[in-house]
């Protein structure tokens, strides 16, 4: 019988510095009603002396510690990102600082011959990580353990629509034979991948020449088209969906069903609703005549006309064209308009909604963290489902993850018997506890020059930069190299 592999725990990390969301609506006019409804409550913010490094280290060590892994058997760990600030090393410095911690601790290290890469397309590659580390695990060491940790830091310009969706955070999530929370089936999994042009971009030599008196981290700001890259969003996640559909030679519509919940890449709240709700209506309008059935009784309970909603479904149009014509369209902009009467009635709340509400309440803390958004929510979906009915237990579930430019993956996963029974397998709610609430002078400062102001006695947790080398001469560079130690 076919070993099987996935996913046995997930620990995230979270600077302590927050920016509330409530709070920058006060700073900045903007309506409270209608920010926590599309976005969130709040994020976080990066402290002066950490790094994407730094939080994901945090992050892989509280996973080997909490689960009590031997660190000899991991033999690949992987780092998803998009956020790199070294173009030469990346994982191998996260595997640096926890082996010198595990070390101080008197335990092994990870060895030597464990596998390092970085992944990098946006927001996918953690799931791209995912898929190369369940490959590892299921092709060449199935006695091995594998570690997938995403890290990221999301900033926009202050006064941009981009603003109230940043953040910083990392997940770290353990690969394994036999798993204990769910098994990932990369082999029925559904691809999509095409070249968008300007969607979402960060052009690094562009900004570095253009800072103008502005803080080295705006090199990591980025170029981006908020209604077109929504747009790709929904198309990436329609083409991913039903590659995975003939794939396995199973309508579409079949495998939403069957789909206890849903977990999607969630730059802010609203966004992975929409898509999905869109993409269930889209296999129902281009299913069979019991789906189009379907298609006739939720509209008509809507009191919405169908046909013009089917026919913008079924006629869907080729994005590249909006760069010619108007980048700002929407993609399926009458179904869009529909869905605000169709999430009031219960049969598209029970039938559709229901698969993505799973840890909804818990995430809206988290910002977005760009790849390691599915993540947070697949554990956050966990530990919700442990405390309120164990409702995954035994059941199928889709991982759908979303890199702009634009490419996309759905996987399943199939939820073990026993998969909420073991609270220690997933550490989300407690990374979120002791926060900082930042002031808006506060918030500035550290947003636009690193600088905390006011909370100094906060010292960030775990691993930090200790110091940053600034040699550059013949006989000794160190320019530009972070120094990292442990704060106990």
């Amino acid at each position: 019988m076919k070993q099987k592999v996935g996913i046995s725990a997930i620990t995230a990390y979270v600077p302590s510095y927050r920016v509330g969301l409530e709070d920058w609506c006060n700073w900045t006019d903007n309506s409270w009603d209608k920010i926590s409804s599309i976005i969130g409550s709040g994020f976080r913010m990066l402290g002066p002396d950490e790094s994407i490094y730094t939080m994901a280290a945090n992050a892989v060590l509280d996973l080997i510690i909490e689960n009590k892994i031997e660190p000899s058997q991991i033999g690949f760990l992987a780092l998803g990102t998009e956020s790199s600030t070294d173009n030469s090393a990346g994982t191998i410095i996260i595997k640096g600082m926890v082996n010198d911690e595990l070390k101080n601790r008197g335990l092994s290290p990870i060895s030597n011959q464990c596998e390092v890469p970085e992944f990098k397309q946006a927001c996918l590659s953690g799931i791209y990580a995912l898929k190369n580390a369940v490959r590892y695990v299921n092709s060449d060491a199935p006695e091995k353990k594998a570690i997938v940790v995403c890290s990221d830091i999301a900033l926009y310009q202050i006064g941009s629509s981009g603003e109230p969706t940043q953040g910083a955070g990392a997940v770290a999530t353990l690969i394994e034979s036999n798993p204990k929370i769910a098994e990932v089936n990369t082999a029925f999994s559904g691809s999509s991948s095409e070249y968008r042009q300007i969607d979402f971009r960060k052009p690094i030599q562009y900004r570095a020449e253009n800072l103008n008196g502005h803080s080295a981290s705006d090199l990591d700001l980025p170029v981006f088209n908020g209604k077109y890259s929504a747009s790709c969003y929904i198309d990436g996640t329609i083409s991913a969906l039903s590659n995975m559909s003939l794939n396995r030679g199973q309508s579409l519509s079949k495998l939403l069903n069957e789909a206890a919940a849903v977990f999607m890449h969630r730059p802010f709240h609203k966004m992975p609703m929409n898509a999905f709700s869109i993409s269930y209506l889209y296999a129902l309008a281009n299913g069979d005549e019991d789906d189009h059935q379907e298609f006739y009784d939720l509209l008509a309970q809507a009191n919405i006309q169908p046909e013009e909603i089917k026919k913008e479904l079924k006629e869907r149009p080729d994005l590249v064209t909006f760069l010619q014509t108007d980048i700002n369209k929407e993609l399926f902009p009458k179904t869009n308009k529909a869905l605000k009467s169709l999430n009031r009635i219960k049969p598209f709340k029970d039938k559709v909604l229901s698969k993505i509400k799973l840890g909804n309440e818990l995430t809206k803390e988290m910002g977005n963290i760009y790849s390691g958004s599915i993540f947070a929510w697949l554990a956050a979906g966990i530990e919700d489902s442990m405390k309120n009915g164990k409702d995954l237990n035994g059941k199928d579930g889709l991982l759908i993850g979303y890199g702009s430019g634009d490419a996309a993956e759905v996987i399943p996963i199939s939820f073990t018997q026993d998969c909420c029974d073991k609270e220690s397998n997933i550490k989300y709610s407690s990374a979120f506890s002791e926060p900082v609430n930042l002031n808006h002078k506060q918030y500035i400062k550290l947003r636009t020059n690193k600088i905390l102001e006011g909370v100094e006695s906060i010292k960030s947790k775990g691993f930090v930069v200790s110091k940053v080398g600034k040699e550059e001469s013949t006989d000794f560079q160190d320019a530009g190299i972070e120094y990292y130690e442990y704060l106990n």
